[in-house]
């Protein structure tokens, strides 16, 4: 009766070590690339990000991929209800996704529904803290409102993960330009 008992808690502890290896292969995996990111240079740099912004969008389910894609193909095309549909979709069915809520943010923003975009936005920072395209979004709201230093400091966040982001550069210089005035 005993070695049963020791045999379900064995393959227990198997099964849960097994099941969340990939995890933490993934996560090892994404820290070396932000570590490269940091290490990069002009000739490396987009081609590191472009790689961490691939990992971002594996879910690691085929049907939760699918949904992204959609409403990626949605989203290209201008059709902001239908993405927001499928990014509902992906969000309800893969909570734990902050891809999922990064689109959608996306597609809140393009709709003009800043409110639910930002609230999106917070949740892919939750998810995962750096996401420096949530940031990203997130200055651009706040510069859209009218909050320039707390926007600066969203940019400001970007270049500690990511400091040759020339989107992030861009966003600083022209804060700079808005809040000195024009150098002569």
């Amino acid at each position: 009766m005993l070695t049963p008992r020791i045999k379900r808690t064995v393959t227990a502890f198997a099964l849960t070590f097994a099941l969340s290896a990939p995890l933490a292969a993934q996560e090892t995996d994404l820290d070396a690339l932000f570590q490269e990111l940091i290490e990069a240079d002009e000739t490396t740099h987009e081609r590191v990000a472009e790689r961490i912004l691939r990992r971002f969008e594996q879910s690691g389910s085929p049907a939760m991929d699918l949904l992204l894609r959609r409403g990626s193909e949605a989203a290209e095309e201008g059709d902001h209800d239908i993405a927001i549909e499928h990014f509902s979709a992906l969000v309800d069915h893969a909570p734990d996704f902050a891809e999922g809520y990064h689109s959608r943010a996306s597609a809140y923003f393009s709709a003009g529904l800043m409110g639910p975009a930002i609230d999106d936005l917070r949740q892919t920072l939750v998810l995962n803290p750096r996401h420096f395209e949530a940031m990203f979004g997130i200055g651009i709201i706040l510069e859209e409102l009218g909050r320039p230093d707390d926007a600066q400091r969203a940019y400001e966040a970007i270049q500690e993960i990511y400091p040759l982001d020339p989107e992030a550069a861009e966003a600083l210089e022209r804060l700079e330009t808005q809040t000195t005035g024009q150098r002569i």
